[in-house]
């Protein structure tokens, strides 16, 4: 694979302002991890840096690590650390590999045309997973995995199992867990009709009709009120 080379100075700097005054001068404060070894303070240009990670896989890209009045060292990126609100990258934590021993590291999925089902079907695509865990040899570890989806109908999915991959590189996620899939599209759910301000809402039946009797209940009665008002004093007694 593409020897990729970063160059780096050995770090005396330490403590919270100096290791502030450093970042000020444009350099990135890192160190080095490696087997047996005590770990290697060192400084990296921040613009350097930055193009490596704009034109490469932060993760799973072998470094080439040149260290001056050092030996060199080939790395892999464990852990970027960044600034909680200016999100600047404030320090690096490189791990020193052996070219002999296999690794575990994660290579990203990149999807491929756009799938039968969504264009001429109305399908959703779902990408359930955006990276693969993969085992192999340093100089074995792919760049990224390509995924042609071109050809998913709805219902169709892409699993582990059927990404192509190269000798000696195996993957570490289960083989059934699922990638891509492509699903029918979302049914709109009927939403009932909400009455404009001051209309009247109709009644239910059974309401409406106990409502009505009651109305002509009392209709009955002022009646026979009416008539026992009007009948003559006489009668009355």
């Amino acid at each position: 694979m593409q020897e990729v080379i970063l160059e780096a100075k050995l770090r005396e700097e330490q403590g919270k302002s100096k290791v502030r005054a450093l970042r000020q001068e444009g350099f990135i404060p890192g160190v080095v991890y490696g087997a047996g070894e005590e770990p290697q303070s060192i400084k990296l240009s921040r613009h350097d840096f930055l193009q490596f990670i704009h034109q490469h896989h932060l993760e799973s890209t072998l470094i080439n690590l040149k260290v001056k009045g050092n030996k060199s060292r080939t790395v892999l990126v464990k852990e970027v650390q960044y600034h909680p609100v200016r999100d600047d990258i404030i320090h690096i934590d490189f791990q020193e590999i052996s070219l002999t021993s296999k690794i575990k590291v994660n290579i990203g999925i990149v999807a491929k045309g756009e799938p039968v089902g969504v264009k001429q079907e109305g399908g959703v695509l779902n990408q359930l997973l955006w990276e693969l865990e993969v085992e192999c040899l340093p100089t074995q570890i792919p760049e990224e995995f390509k995924v042609d989806i071109s050809q998913l109908k709805i219902g169709d999915g892409i699993h582990v199992r059927d990404l192509p991959f190269a000798e000696g590189v195996t993957a570490v996620n289960e083989q059934e867990s699922l990638i891509f899939s492509v699903e029918p599209p979302a049914k709109e759910e009927e939403v009932a009709a909400v009455p404009a301000e001051g209309a009247a809402v109709a009644e239910p039946e059974v309401i409406k009709e106990k409502k009505e009797v009651a109305e002509e209940a009392g209709k009955d009665k002022a009646g026979e009120k009416e008539k026992k008002e009007a009948r003559p004093e006489k009668e009355k007694k």
